[in-house]
């Protein structure tokens, strides 16, 4: 049997690959680790790798349900300054609520990035992994 140990990287679609790494080092708060330029950004978000893949537009397909998204943690005290951060860099807020008693809790805000996919900021309370 496997077993997953974690994550060496999620891709992410782009289609301006300097207005990308822009936005997620400015907005989400990631480091650039290198970038060929053309093709591919690696970016650190906390000790995950993020590998922002150009494509060709539009990279948002219609979706009505909308649900697939990238969750980055943040602290309570950043958390607190999302709305104004967000502001700041002119990307619009599109909703938060709080879940708890669910598998991934905590507070949430949801915005998009350059291209329109779905992020969510999340001050993390708690993980419950222990299966159901």
């Amino acid at each position: 049997m496997i077993t997953c140990k974690g994550i060496a990287h999620f891709s992410i679609p782009v289609s301006d690959l300097d207005k990308s790494v822009a936005f997620y080092s400015d907005v989400v708060g990631c480091t650039k680790i290198v970038s060929d330029g053309e093709k591919h950004a690696f970016m650190d978000a906390g000790g995950t790798c993020i590998l922002l893949c150009v494509e060709n537009p539009p990279i948002k397909r219609n979706n009505s349900r909308d649900h697939v998204h990238h969750a980055f943690t943040v602290d309570t005290e950043c958390y607190r300054t999302i709305g104004e951060h967000l502001a700041k860099h002119g990307v619009e807020l599109l909703y938060d609520e709080t879940r708890e008693g669910g598998v991934v809790n905590g507070p949430r805000t949801y915005f998009r990035d350059p291209d329109g996919t779905r992020l969510e900021f999340i001050d993390l309370s708690s993980y419950q992994p222990e299966p159901r």
